[in-house]
């Protein structure tokens, strides 16, 4: 694991493999050890860039409103520091939000954008929220059993819980490992809710895939159409059964999806 200072912000990071640039940008509650395998897989033929934004994981966790403007603009900060100046870049649930506001606002610095399980929020999309969300994103104190099982609940379908009964004592242990801060956690889904940019959709111009999973209890698949039909010529890949985490219960599929298309461009 790396660190540097970033907009001020002390954040982790680790790159590996070489080859084309390929950034990797995690959910809300998530950091970058969910990239874990992904990641792995793909350093055989990428510089793959994953790092843990402001207020997740080992990154330093500021007081205040954060914003996915902000979060995309740290990523742009990072691949400076790193040397990227364009990149492929992978994001997944929250990080697909960034993932689209740094398409927008760093338009010339993306190769390619992977968009997993993720919406472009606003009223016009299907809203983020429900009781699986209400349980695993709850901002109150819990313990690491509590939140892992509640996020192991809403993240997978219940045959693959019940099929990998590992699963969820491995999120428990990644929440001892890796303890969230309720106030960070706060502000980081205060940024989530607030993001909007259904109406700015048809001004990515760079290459697009649209992937999720059907079964998806947390980011309706639906919100994935949406993006597919309003970003120009973008390709949507629907992965069943699979939940939020796709990429997890589904990892030849979900890595044949993404390799093929990156490979493309």
């Amino acid at each position: 694991m790396e660190y540097a200072t970033i907009r001020g912000i002390r954040l982790a990071y680790q790159l590996r493999g070489t080859g084309t640039p390929l950034v990797m940008i995690h959910g809300a509650q998530g950091d970058q050890t969910m990239f874990n395998d992904l990641a792995a897989s793909f350093a055989h033929d990428y510089a793959v860039l994953t790092f843990d934004q402001r207020g997740s994981g080992l990154s330093e966790k500021p007081s205040g409103e954060y914003s996915i403007a902000q979060l995309a603009d740290d990523t742009a900060a990072l691949m400076d520091h790193v040397g990227f100046d364009k990149a492929h870049v992978v994001g997944v649930s929250m990080g697909g939000m960034i993932a689209l506001e740094f398409a927008l606002r760093h338009p010339g610095r993306v190769r390619a954008l992977v968009l997993g399980c993720t919406t472009p929020g606003g009223p016009k999309a299907v809203r983020i929220g429900g009781a699986a969300f209400n349980d695993a994103y709850s901002t109150r104190e819990m313990s690491s059993e509590e939140r892992g099982r509640a996020l192991a609940a809403a993240a997978f379908t219940r045959g693959y819980i019940e099929r990998h009964p590992e699963i969820i004592p491995a999120m428990i242990e990644a929440r001892r490992q890796r303890p969230l801060d309720p106030a960070a956690l706060e502000a980081r889904l205060k940024a989530a809710i607030r993001h909007d940019v259904y109406d700015r959709l048809d001004q990515i111009s760079c290459p697009t895939l649209v992937i999720t999973g059907k079964d998806d209890a947390l980011i309706s698949w639906e919100n994935s159409r949406l993006l597919a039909e309003r970003i120009p010529q973008a390709e949507l890949v629907l992965l069943e059964p699979a939940g939020h985490c796709f990429w997890l219960e589904q990892p030849q599929e979900s890595r044949a999806a993404i390799s093929r298309f990156l490979a493309a461009r």
